[in-house]
């Protein structure tokens, strides 16, 4: 049985490593730059959303799935600040599924009495200009369409931090 020589091994391994530190890496979305363009449609009838009317808004996206159990843990939150936020002209709240069907979205949502507006990714092109690595993920973006906050994974978004950094924002 012939050995392995340790030559042979150092050969292995700096190819794995050219290869893997030449493959092609998602962008990632950095605080302070511009938010990418949404491609969005209503799960109701999955008719394009005119991202227009999101301008000069404070403007929460938050990716999610039905079948995530760290995005369950996020829903209340989610709900609660939907909820307190609804009659504010000045913030939009855009969930957007995940590699998720809009048919068990939905019987989640109801399952759970949860209003939240919810989107679908047309063509998973959101989810690639956003970068998103998993879900949640949650980006929160200022009036002139700059990123100002991303958060991975589940957050409280009914606490009064989270709150008080967004109504700071609208009030900017």
């Amino acid at each position: 049985m012939p050995i392995i020589s340790l030559r042979y091994i150092a050969a292995v391994l700096m190819t794995l490593f050219l290869f893997v530190s030449c493959s092609e890496k998602k962008s990632e979305l950095s605080e302070g730059a511009s938010a990418p363009k949404l491609s969005i449609g209503d799960i109701r009838n999955g008719q394009t959303v005119d991202v227009s009317l999101l301008r000069n808004k404070i403007v929460l996206v938050n990716f999610w799935a039905s079948w995530c159990m760290p995005c369950k843990e996020e829903m209340p939150s989610i709900e609660a600040l939907h909820r307190d936020m609804i009659n504010n002209d000045r913030f939009v709240m855009v969930t957007i599924l995940y590699k998720d069907s809009p048919a068990a979205a939905t019987d989640y949502m109801r399952a759970n009495g949860y209003t939240f507006p919810v989107f679908v990714d047309l063509n998973d092109s959101s989810a690639r200009n956003f970068g998103v690595t998993g879900v949640p993920e949650t980006y929160i973006i200022d009036k002139k369409g700059m990123l100002r906050k991303r958060v991975i994974g589940p957050a409280d978004w009914n606490s009064p931090d989270a709150k008080n950094y967004i109504n700071t924002l609208i009030s900017e």
